[in-house]
This record gives C-alpha cells, sequence and structure tokens, in this order.
C-alpha cells in the first residue's frame, strides 16, 4: 500500500522531527525537550531491534541479515557498508511510520531520527521540524564515546583490528552523511549545527523557539 504525501502529513501532524546527523545533538534534545514539555520520545535506533524481529527477509534483507562478528561487519568495504546502512534505514521507515502513527493519535511524539530533506519533505511540514546537524568529516571517536553508544562501542573493540574497523566505520558515516549535512545547510528547513561553541542550553532554545514552544 502506497500512501499519498497530504495522508501521511495529516496523520502525522502531532509528530516533530528532531532530525539530522550523527553526533548532531538529537537524542540529547530530545529528551531534555520531552520532559520539560511532557511530550514522549520515539528514538528511532532503539526501536531497530524490535523492527528486526518482525522483519521479514524477502522485503526486509539487510535488516535481517545476520553477521557472524565485529570482523565481518566492520572489515568489509565502505561501499558495501554504506549500502547496508542506507537499506536498512529505508527497509525501516515502514516500521516507523506506522508506529508513529499510532502513538501519536492523542498526543505530541519526538521524534529522534535520521531524516533526508526528501523524506521531510514527503512526511511533514517545514514548521515540525528541527535538523542538527555536525560536520561528518570525523564522527567515529565521538559517536562511540557516547553513553547510549556502549554495545556498539564494545562491538567495534571486539575487532581483531580495531583501528581499521573505525576508519572503515569512520569513512563509511562519512560517505553517508557529507551530502545530506550539506543539503540540510542549503535548505529552507530550521537546523543548527554542533560546533565547540555549541551548548545544550542554546541549542533546547533556539528548537523550542523555532517549534512556538517558548
Amino acid at each position: 500500500m502506497i500512501f499519498q504525501d497530504n495522508v501521511l502529513k495529516e496523520y502525522l501532524k502531532n509528530v516533530y522531527f528532531i532530525a539530522g546527523t550523527p553526533c548532531g545533538g538529537k537524542t540529547t534534545i530530545s529528551k531534555i525537550l520531552a520532559k520539560r514539555h511532557n511530550f514522549s520520545v520515539y528514538d528511532i535506533d532503539k526501536q531497530f531491534s524490535i523492527h528486526q524481529k518482525i522483519a521479514n527477509a524477502k522485503f526486509q534483507p539487510s535488516m535481517t541479515k545476520r553477521f557472524k562478528n565485529a570482523d565481518e561487519f566492520f572489515l568489509r568495504s565502505v561501499e558495501s557498508y554504506t549500502k547496508w546502512l542506507t537499506d536498512n534505514t529505508r527497509e525501516q521507515l515502514d516500521f516507523v511510520l506506522l508506529d508513529l502513527i499510532r502513538l501519536s493519535q492523542n498526543q505530541i511524539v519526538l521524534c529522534d531520527c535520521h531524516l533526508t530533506i526528501e523524506e521531510a519533505d514527503k512526511l511533514t511540514d517545514v514548521s515540525r521540524v528541527a535538523f542538527l546537524i555536525k560536520d561528518p568529516s570525523n564522527l567515529i571517536e565521538d559517536y562511540c564515546n557516547r553513553p547510549d553508544h556502549q554495545d556498539f562501542n564494545n562491538f567495534i573493540n571486539s575487532s581483531t583490528n580495531v583501528e581499521n574497523a573505525k576508519a572503515t566505520c569512520n569513512r563509511t558515516l562519512r560517505n553517508i552523511n557529507t551530502e545530506i549535512y550539506k543539503k540540510i545547510k542549503n535548505s529552507h528547513y530550521f537546523w543548527l549545527e554542533r560546533d565547540e561553541n555549541s551548548t545544550v542550553e542554546k541549542t533546547v532554545y533556539k528548537v523550542e523557539k523555532h517549534f512556538q514552544w517558548e
């Protein structure tokens, strides 16, 4: 079944998307805003394992693919890793949309997610998206050091060649996010870039102002 854009936008009218690139601050800001305004948070990454259990190999081949160990997962080509991650995001989107429609019927939901400009255009209104971004040239150390990514950090460090595994992961994240990052900065959407001068307080204030929640 294919839903038209206007139908999706109507059913997702109570969903606000905190989107962007890795390490842009999406999870931190979503949690603070949800607590401050008594909203629910829907974290796509946390839902992946749940969606994976009900995925079908015929329709979601990337989501259902299993890897023997960290070496098989990380020590592959950047092209292969990029395709797998991109396909995973695309395959999971159906599950995500159904969840969001169900959860947001009678409440505001903040969706912590990765969203392209093209997807945002189809799913929602410019007033309900905030893109939080970070230069994707070197993300892996920040990504691994996050408290909520310690399972990933332990997994990558279980590789027999951790340096190569991190290098491949870093190049893959850069490969996926460089174009997305550029498009966001050149778009008509609200965005904030995380840098050495960014603070959580300032970011929360600016996102609240954009959503008119002051």
